[in-house]
């Protein structure tokens, strides 16, 4: 249940609201924004008496939430959530967020030096894979912590914030010292152990990928177990879905980045690269996720991509990530937003 309050309610109104819906057993969640504040019952609202709030003199409106996603939907909170991500960047304002960097992070002269070549591109952020969920046990899996090292040394050189995979819960404290942004990938989307560690234990900026074949409704669960933790700061990123077609490495959904931008107040950034898994693709695809309401973008870039150690064939060399941002450049205006 929420309830939204007048424009010109007093203090003394809202309280009375607030000790109504407590009456009927719940907390209180109190989300102000721009224009309007709404109340959101926080537990089970059946005990709430709908009729007597409704009569109150500060209530514009009672609505009854179907939804099983409570904090991470937009019914609890209107406005647009932007979540800062360090170093001044953020993700969700009218600015667009461009994460860019290799899969994994394999030296320190190869993370350095496209670090230093998508900063001077406008990226906002590095991100770089230290530890590397793969299909086969014996594919590269990342450095590990020395990944991280590496990573550190990466920002020290340039100033970006850290994007970087998490795999397990044991990590948590290790990447609340050194990581800026801790990303949940697509196969732990729904590790819920792992999900309410991140809710409960930190509140660094959680990029939540889409599970390879969830439903946005599953998706924004995965959110909820985030935020119900206690974690305001979560980023939802598209990266394509697993379908019949075989041509490209997924299926990049951007009708999801419409739903979602409707469904909730959070973040959406698109992976172009790991949708569709052709580096000749990434442009376009970027291009169309702008156009679709995305508030960024995360795309690979390395410097010798015939000679990475993990998805070559679908990193940008530095030279084509300018020429993207330079489009990029162009189109954001047409939607409002800036690069």
């Amino acid at each position: 249940m929420v309830v939204i309050m007048k424009p010109h309610f007093t203090p003394e109104q809202l309280q009375e609201a607030i000790q109504a819906m407590k009456a009927g057993g719940v907390q209180v969640n109190i989300s102000k924004g721009a224009e309007t504040t709404v109340l959101g019952a926080e537990g089970d609202a059946a005990r709430i008496d709908q009729e007597l709030l409704e009569q109150l003199p500060g209530v514009e409106r009672v609505m009854r939430v179907t939804e099983p996603y409570k904090k991470a939907n937009r019914k609890y909170h209107p406005d647009d959530t932007v979540v800062p991500l360090g170093g001044g960047a953020a993700v969700g304002g009218k600015k667009l967020a461009v994460i860019a960097g290799p899969c994994s992070v394999e030296s320190a002269e190869q993370i350095t030096c496209v670090a230093r070549a998508v900063q001077k591109s406008g990226a906002c952020a590095l991100r770089g894979g230290a530890f590397k969920p793969r299909t086969s046990p014996y594919a590269f899996q990342g450095l590990e912590c020395q990944g991280l090292e590496l990573l550190q040394k990466a920002k020290e050189a340039t100033g970006l914030p850290i994007v970087t995979e998490i795999m397990s819960t044991e990590y948590v404290e290790l990447f609340e010292e050194c990581v800026d942004v801790i990303q949940v990938g697509a196969r732990n989307m729904q590790n819920f152990a792992l999900l309410k560690a991140l809710g409960r234990r930190t509140t660094k900026p959680i990029l939540l990928k889409r599970g390879l074949s969830s439903t946005i409704e599953e998706w924004l669960m995965s959110a909820e177990y985030i935020l119900a933790g206690g974690n305001p700061n979560v980023i939802l990123c598209e990266r394509g879905i697993r379908t019949f077609e075989t041509f490209t490495r997924n299926t990049l959904d951007l009708s999801a980045v419409l739903a979602v931008k409707t469904l909730s107040h959070l973040p959406v950034v698109v992976d172009p690269s790991h949708a569709c898994g052709k580096a000749w693709m990434v442009e376009r695809m970027a291009m169309a996720a702008v156009a679709a309401g995305a508030d960024g973008l995360m795309i690979e870039v390395h410097n010798d991509p015939k000679n990475a150690l993990c998805d070559g064939a679908q990193s940008l060399t530095p030279e084509q990530f300018q020429g993207v941002m330079d489009r990029l450049a162009a189109l954001a205006p047409c939607m409002g937003r800036e690069v």
